[in-house]
């Protein structure tokens, strides 16, 4: 279809009447005002974007040449910072950074939890991400190998009341922990109920006994004699008993409880970006869809399920009688939603400028993201709300330092003048997920220190970045070295050193990365407990039922008295971050070499298999070992950008790789025989997906900053005319 042709943009038609019909609906902001808004963005802040993506390759060309001229400097860190001071890539850290951001939710500014981090594309997910706040603690320890599956408590093929027993057993030992009662256990109660404004817990027929802290009761439902549900808090977050002796798991229970809801997801990130493969104007329509009906509180998602079909929607809040019997408390239902836009490299044809040129993708996400807000920011006390603070929260990726920032910061600021927003309404998370940013971190805050409300670590982005910027340098260690890697750690501790530093306590949330794992809860359990330890404030997690175990370790671990303690943590030195991850020769032992490639290959066959031939931005990926483990671009980029380096440097050579693909694609084809819709990369190896993982690896070291995006965008264009070809 011919675009339509408004305040000098070429829009697309299906796009132009989204816009009209759906999104701005019932706002103040007409279509008009939207799309010269647009244009005046493209035509103002491209060449500024422009320079600061020519500035990038810029920094990178200079600095493959010093490691090329003076290999030396690759093991010198101090060097390394000089040179890297004098070309620009390091500018002066400000003497002091404070920032002042107003009007957060608590999920963000005050309260510590798990986040999920979901593709937009799929609205079942995200409205799985939006009703994820609460989570059943029951299900989390009968349905995972949080206990063992085997024996008398093998979860087996029907409902198991002796596996049953023991999940009632651990859930009553946390009660005990992190609700202990003044005397006794919960282990013994026979009843609840509320008198005189506490809770009573009756542990024998002669006594009852309250809580050793009366304050972590905060609500009921029912009556006080009978109450069918009993809220707890502890930490800032809450646990409700439900009580229902005729339920079959309370029935077992002495005390008719029959589960245990614990707030978990206290934030979910809606995604447009590395978890979704969106790669035209369809595309697009799809996530802005779904995240205006979460803005709206309408979203609407129905699956099959057992032969029956089943719809899902958003859940309601929870409202709870106070203590005293006289008034109410209510709990949101729901995840705070962020969303997540593309980083500054990526552009679309959905939206053209005058001269014919895709414009900005990230213009586009935040003003569309914006403008579906509006109908949040608009509800009336009683609805779905999103945010009550009457924020937008926008998380951007991939940001190369202050001046990209700055950019940001000056898009947000045009957006809210197009949407007639109040000043700062929109909030930014800055993804410290690139070298440059980590290393010049206070003064990304800096520059956007009225907005901020989100930093983080991410393992595999930075690490592609890495491998990227040292690519000249030599040959990178492999992956299980990169995880020991000097760089790393000094990452995840100037993290959270700075942003304390920079006042992001009480008022942003300072996150630690993926658990990539999601059958695997038991080690997460107990690995994922540094997270808040470390003063993280959040995490993410691969599912609902991560949420509602890793939520655990924010009730043994108090986040604000650890950034407390934390506080004064002086920042590691720069020159540890500036440690590159090379390897010695000597280290790169054939065994090693040859694990390391078939690894890295069958993650990238596995991930580009899905996302080409099936638009799947995100996924459980198996791995050799046939260990699930959820893969996006993220984990594309580290391992394609490994493999190019290793290329680089011959530790590898192209036959090998070639050897590779196409020894593991079969491999990878068995993985996924019983996806109906999957297609084979074997025998003939000639597929568009196939051809993507190829040239990810072998033009991986000139991939501008490593990117994945502009050879999977390719590909599944490919792979997507292929399908709409009309037969002959």
């Amino acid at each position: 279809m011919a675009p339509i042709t408004e305040a000098g943009l070429q829009i697309d038609k299906g796009l132009h009447a989204f816009v009209a019909s759906r999104l701005l609906a019932g706002t103040s902001v007409t279509p008009a005002a939207f799309w010269s808004g647009l244009s005046a963005i493209v035509a103002d802040l491209t060449p500024e974007l422009n320079a600061l993506l020519a500035e990038r390759d810029r920094l990178q060309a200079a600095i493959d040449a010093k490691y090329e001229s003076d290999p030396a400097i690759a093991r010198d860190p101090k060097a390394q910072e000089a040179f890297l001071r004098e070309i620009g890539w390091l500018v002066a850290a400000p003497a002091t950074v404070a920032a002042t951001t107003t009007g957060v939710d608590p999920e963000i500014a005050t309260l510590a939890g798990p986040q999920l981090v979901v593709p937009a594309t799929n609205a079942r997910y995200a409205l799985n991400a939006a009703n994820a706040r609460w989570g059943s603690l029951y299900d989390a320890f009968y349905g995972t190998d949080l206990l063992p599956d085997e024996g008398e408590i093998a979860r087996g093929r029907g409902f198991n009341d002796t596996r049953a027993g023991e999940v009632v057993k651990q859930v009553r030992a946390l009660l005990d922990t992190f609700f202990p009662l003044a005397e006794g256990s919960h282990a013994a109660a026979i009843r609840y109920t509320i008198q005189h404004g506490s809770l009573a817990v009756k542990i024998a027929e002669e006594w009852t006994v309250a809580l050793r802290n009366p304050a972590q009761f905060v609500g009921y439902t029912g009556s006080a004699d009978r109450p069918e549900t009993i809220a707890l808090r502890h930490n800032g977050l809450h646990m409700v008993l439900k009580i229902d002796p005729t339920n079959r798991i309370g029935a077992l229970d002495h005390a008719g409880i029959a589960d245990v809801l614990v707030e978990s997801a206290l934030s979910a990130i809606i995604d447009f970006e590395d978890s979704v493969a969106t790669v035209d104007a369809e595309d697009k329509l799809v996530v802005y869809g779904n995240w205006l009906g979460l803005m709206q509180g309408d979203l609407t998602a129905s699956f099959d399920k057992g032969g029956k079909t089943l719809t899902r929607a958003m859940e309601p809040d929870l409202v709870f009688t106070t203590p005293d019997g006289k008034g109410s408390l209510t709990l949101h239902g729901r995840s705070l939603m962020l969303v997540r836009s593309v980083g500054h490299h990526m552009f679309t044809d959905a939206v053209r400028d005058e001269a014919g040129n895709p414009i900005a993708e990230g213009f586009l996400d935040a003003l569309v993201g914006s403008a579906a807000a509006l109908h949040d920011l608009a509800k009336r006390p009683g609805e779905l709300r999103n945010s009550r603070a009457g924020s937008v929260y926008i998380v951007k990726p991939k940001m190369h330092g202050p001046k990209e920032v700055a950019l940001t910061e000056t898009l947000f600021g045009r957006i809210e003048q197009v949407l007639g927003l109040p000043p700062l309404t929109l909030k930014m998370g800055v993804m410290d997920e690139e070298r440059r940013t980590s290393a010049n971190l206070a003064a990304c805050i800096a520059a956007t220190a009225d907005r901020i409300v989100f930093i983080n670590t991410g393992f595999l982005d930075r690490t592609g970045d890495e491998i990227h910027t040292a690519m000249r340098a030599g040959p990178v260690v492999g992956k299980a070295g990169m995880k020991r890697a000097t760089w790393l750690s000094t990452y995840e501790q100037r993290n959270v050193a700075i942003g304390l530093e920079c006042g992001l306590r009480g008022r942003a949330q300072i996150g630690k990365g993926m658990w990539a794992m999601p059958d695997r809860m038991a080690e997460m359990r107990e690995t994922k407990r540094a997270h808040p330890q470390a003063g993280a404030n959040t995490a993410w997690v691969p599912s609902p039922t991560a949420a509602t175990i890793h939520a655990l370790h924010y009730h043994e671990v108090d986040v604000a008295a650890r950034q407390t303690a934390l506080g004064n943590a002086v920042p590691e030195p720069l020159e540890k971050l500036l440690t590159l991850p090379l390897a010695d020769r000597s280290e790169l032992t054939d065994a090693l070499v040859s694990r390391e490639l078939d690894n890295n290959v069958q993650s990238i066959l596995g991930y580009v298999v899905r996302w080409v031939d099936q638009g799947v931005g995100c996924s459980k990926v198996p791995d050799l070992d046939d260990v699930g483990l959820m893969e996006d671009r993220a984990t594309l980029r580290i391992s394609s950008q490994a493999l190019a380096n290793w290329l680089a440097h011959g530790v590898i050579t192209a036959d090998q790789v070639d050897e590779a693909l196409r020894r593991i694609a079969p491999v990878v084809d068995r993985q996924n025989a019983s996806d109906a819709a999957y297609t084979p990369m074997a025998p003939g190896f000639d597929g568009p997906a196939f051809a993507a993982a190829r040239q990810l690896i072998f033009d991986g070291a000139k991939a501008p900053n490593g990117y994945t995006e502009p050879t999977l965008t390719h590909w599944r264009q490919v792979a997507k005319a292929r399908v709409a070809e009309p037969a002959i």
